[in-house]
């Protein structure tokens, strides 16, 4: 994959300065404007139309090329293209694949709950945003999802705030702009808000003496929709054990974090 990178296939990462440098040259669009950009839904969702019938702008920048990762929610055949539902934990977006009159023998469908990474085209009509796909593939290492979650943070820490703040995207991990708005989802810890309600701080300080394995659970549960979260849950979404995510949770309960609900294996974070 390459981010900014005006060359073939060997392209490299996502550069900081490529994205200013590409305007540069003399045709009269910009390069930039179709740099393939990692994304969450919740930025295609809220990205801005800066005037009727121009480009859609995330960021402030002119997004037409971009990549996702998410799980199928739903699919819908139809005639001329199959309509999936994504689901990334910010949001939810359709990503439509055209059919290919001329390889009917390439089309793949992909089951609901799959994991899968989208290349396309972001697509604004009758008011309502989906994603042109140019290629679809199913995700077979789970690392894939936390991987670009951390990229999408990394170009939008650049973006609206230069390079020097990107390199704090590991301290920061909530990709929040200037303006203090998440590109995960609203109100939340860091990187989502889920299932607690405002005022982090606390939780933050408690969950820095917590095992990695207890703040992937909590990231976890911070990020999905809904108050509560059971563990066949967070099994599926972390690929960690039963045993391993009881275990954390227990370490999530001892320090007030989270709370059970319906059962033993069903929790929610507090209101803090």
């Amino acid at each position: 994959m390459c981010y900014g990178s005006q060359g073939g296939d060997d392209g490299g990462g996502f550069m900081a300065g490529s994205q200013q440098g590409s305007q540069s040259g003399s045709s009269g669009r910009n390069f930039a404007d179709d740099t393939l950009r990692p994304v969450t839904i919740k930025q295609l969702i809220e990205c801005k139309e800066p005037y009727p019938g121009s480009e859609l702008a995330v960021d402030g920048l002119p997004t037409t090329q971009v990549t996702l990762v998410g799980q199928v929610r739903s699919s819908s055949t139809h005639t001329i293209n199959i309509t999936y539902r994504l689901d990334d934990g910010t949001g939810l977006i359709d990503v439509k694949k055209w059919a290919d009159s001329d390889r009917p023998e390439t089309a793949v469908s992909f089951a609901p709950d799959t994991y899968v990474r989208v290349f396309g085209r972001l697509v604004s009509y009758n008011g309502k945003r989906h994603v042109s796909a140019h290629f679809i593939r199913a995700i077979d290492d789970f690392n894939e999802v936390n991987y670009h979650l951390l990229e999408a943070t990394y170009v939008h820490l650049v973006m609206t705030k230069g390079s020097a703040a990107a390199g704090q995207a590991g301290a920061g991990a909530g990709g929040t702009d200037a303006d203090g708005d998440s590109m995960f989802v609203d109100g939340g810890y860091g990187a989502g808000g889920g299932g607690g309600g405002g005022g982090g701080g606390a939780v933050d300080a408690r969950l820095a003496t917590c095992s990695p394995a207890a703040r992937t659970v909590f990231n976890f549960m911070a990020n999905s929709p809904g108050e509560h979260t059971n563990v066949s849950q967070v099994v599926a979404g972390t690929r960690m054990s039963a045993a391993d995510i009881t275990a954390a949770a227990d370490e999530l309960l001892a320090g007030g974090i989270i709370y059970t609900t319906d059962d033993d294996d069903t929790w929610a974070i507090f209101d803090v």
